[in-house]
């Protein structure tokens, strides 16, 4: 709808889909993020009450692995994460109102209340099913963590739901060969009472809401087929050990991660209100409620959000989303990202090497309200970018400034050409109907079409060919007058985009921060500051740069994600070649005497017989043996050690034995058949 004629103020809240809280934020994640933002700062740019709420989702058994993993507590966990998520997003110039966390006291109690009410409702049911359980973790495996062999199509690696090949869906008990990917165990089928929202009830509910207009088309079909092949009830209660929010009434079970983590939407505007005296959670969230929800999220969750949380909602006694709107995915280069190719791009390392206003930029002119997959071609993205914004948008303040400045600093009183000025301000409605529909491209190719016309005018008229003629002073006012003007207004048009370009801008034009109602007016005899500049080109090396980090840090990644041996606490020593190798003299001996050593902790006394010879030698392994038992043993020992002088007398060799110490000290022993003196080989 074009909003341009709107008077009354709009109460909005927008939310992005809440990032997982056991990684790092990349560039998959900041597509969502900026279209949000975009949107966001498009209505608040336009007077409207735009609220922006997210949080990280903090719960889950993957959470609590990682933690377990890493040696600390989730709540640590969450807490560091938490940090760097909201440091990438400030780095790309997200404006969120409040940043939460699903891990609160809010999200705990709405939680708390959207389940009672349902189950007082008779929408939660109990019953008995058969699970998979890990028994070395002693605990219940989800699909993501059972791989196997598909039942279909017999494909190796694949999960517990679907195969990445064939495409079937089955349940992770038809995997062949099934294993845990938390220990590797081979999971067993295990009873167990679990707590179901039972979706079926909401079938035609369902049926009405996803074709009523609060879905894109698409989203709307695919959930359409979902209803008509029957829904089925949802599992949202999960066994102990786990990471997130007891069920009330129930011992050991908690809420699903995804019960609570749409419901940390609720939770972060929540937390804000009690800070807000101007914002009121009824206002928002009661089942009357007359202000606009919008949900961003990526297609893959859409199952989620527009069949599980509406229904939730509603049987809740609150209110549904006024509509969810759902992006695709990042490809680079037109693959998938990819760590070995350098195209896994962290937000972080991106942000080590560009600005993120040409990451913004860039997205925003392949964005529309479709369900596309958006590329980043990184050429295409280098020269877009430095097109566009440096040579383009930038160039029209950098080529009038300068003469303005020479000419007293002060912008023209009239306006020499008012059709041009005209034609800009009257495309402000047209761009803000572009943002309103999410069509981001389409404002682009709009305001870019305008400076095309901005710089050929400042072509045409040739300011500086007429500095140089006398008398033409004023005629180069008028026009570079009307080029700060058009810069003006195609800065306004992009700061929902740009904010840093606009900041910049407003720098240098001498004006209070930008409203959109200002495309109805131009500067005259304004003055402007000196201009300085605000953008600079992308360089190939800048590209090449950050991908060879990515590819280091994924190669970091992958040698720390290498399975721990048991000789990383117990390091190998530094390697010997065969050579000295075989000088080690390895022989059976058998133990005729074994005494205790006075003032010794660890010592045990041996008398060895070699064949015809005998050794004296003093072993550490008194923790684990009785002297007595080891008299008449086999054992090996080290036959051409030097003699070592030790305080209670020479040791004439070493035994063998092996084990991390204590107890657990381990003798070694030849098979029957050997005789003393016997080499070993």
């Amino acid at each position: 709808m074009n909003q341009t004629e709107q008077t009354k103020q709009r109460k909005i809240l927008v939310t992005s889909a809440l990032p997982y809280a056991n990684g790092s934020i990349h560039l998959g994640h900041m597509l969502e993020h900026i279209q949000t933002d975009i949107w966001v700062r498009f209505q608040k740019l336009r007077g409207e009450q735009c609220i922006y709420v997210c949080a990280d989702d903090a719960h889950g058994t993957a959470i609590m692995l990682k933690a377990e993993q890493l040696g600390i507590t989730p709540e640590q966990l969450i807490a560091k994460v938490q940090e760097e998520h909201q440091r990438d997003f400030a780095g790309f110039e997200i404006s969120y109102d409040n940043y939460y966390s699903t891990h609160s006291e809010e999200n705990r109690e709405l939680s708390a209340l959207i389940y009672e009410r349902n189950k007082a409702r008779g929408n939660i049911v109990a019953r008995q099913i058969t699970q998979l359980f890990d028994p070395e973790k002693k605990l219940f495996l989800s699909d993501r963590f059972v791989k196997g062999t598909c039942p279909k199509c017999d494909a190796d690696d694949q999960y517990g739901d679907n195969c990445e090949k064939c495409g079937a869906t089955y349940g992770a008990e038809e995997l062949i060969n099934p294993r845990s990917t938390i220990s590797g165990a081979t999971p067993i089928l295990k009873e167990n009472t679990q707590l179901f929202f039972d979706l079926p009830k909401f079938q035609d509910f369902l049926a009405q809401w996803t074709q009523s207009g609060s879905l894109q088309e698409g989203i709307a079909n695919k959930l359409k087929e979902w209803l008509d092949s029957g829904l089925q009830q949802w599992d949202i209660s999960r066994e102990a050990p786990y990471f997130g929010f007891e069920i009330p009434g129930e011992t050991g079970k908690y809420f699903y991660v995804w019960l609570d983590a749409p419901i940390g939407y609720m939770a972060s505007f929540k937390n804000l209100c009690d800070r807000r005296d101007d914002l009121d959670f009824d206002d928002y969230w009661g089942k009357d409620s007359d202000a606009e929800l919008y949900h961003f999220i990526g297609k893959d969750i859409i199952n989620f959000h527009g069949l599980f949380w509406p229904a939730m909602l509603t049987g809740a006694d609150f209110r549904t989303p006024t509509a969810i709107y759902s992006h695709g995915f990042v490809t680079v280069n037109g693959n998938k990202m990819s760590k070995s190719r350098g195209t896994f791009i962290k937000a972080e390392t991106y942000l080590n090497h560009l600005s993120p206003e040409y990451l913004r930029y860039y997205f925003a002119a392949k964005l529309s309200g479709r369900i596309d997959d958006i590329d980043l071609n990184l050429e295409d993205f280098t020269q877009r970018v430095n097109s566009d914004l440096v040579n383009k948008v930038v160039n029209i303040a950098s080529r009038t400034a300068n003469f303005v400045k020479k000419l007293g600093g002060k912008l023209a009183e009239g306006n020499a050409n008012p059709a041009l000025t005209d034609e800009f301000q009257q495309a402000a409605a047209a761009i803000a109907n572009h943002y309103e529909q999410r069509e981001y491209g389409r404002a682009m190719r709009d305001i870019m079409a305008l400076a095309d016309k901005a710089n050929q005018y400042i072509d045409e008229k040739a300011p500086w060919a007429l500095m140089k003629e006398e008398g033409k002073e004023k005629e180069v006012l008028d026009c570079c007058s009307v080029g700060v003007n058009l810069f003006r207004l195609l800065a306004l048009y992009l700061k929902p985009v740009l904010p840093g370009l606009a900041a910049k801008a407003e720098e240098f034009l001498n004006i209070a921060p930008l409203q959109w109602s200002d495309h109805l007016t131009l500067l005259q005899g304004h003055e402007i500051n000196k201009f300085k500049a605000m953008m600079q080109r992308i360089e190939a090396k800048q590209i090449e740069a950050m991908t060879e980090e990515a590819k280091a840090e994924a190669e970091a990644e992958a040698k720390a994600a290498k399975p721990k041996s048991i000789l990383d606490d117990d390091p190998i020593a530094e390697q010997i070649n065969f050579d000295d190798f075989a000088k080690i003299d390895m022989r059976i001996a058998k133990i005729v005497t074994a005494s205790h050593v006075e003032g010794a902790d660890k010592l045990i006394q041996l008398t060895l017989d070699l064949g015809g010879e005998t050794r004296n030698v003093f072993a550490g392994i008194k923790s684990a043996y009785k002297p007595e038992d080891l008299v008449g043993r086999f054992t090996v020992m080290v036959a051409n050690l030097a003699p070592r002088k030790m305080k209670f007398g020479v040791s004439e060799g070493m035994v063998m034995a092996a084990g991390p110490g204590g107890q657990d000290i381990f003798l070694l022993s030849p098979d029957s058949g050997a005789v003393p003196g016997m080499r070993v080989k």
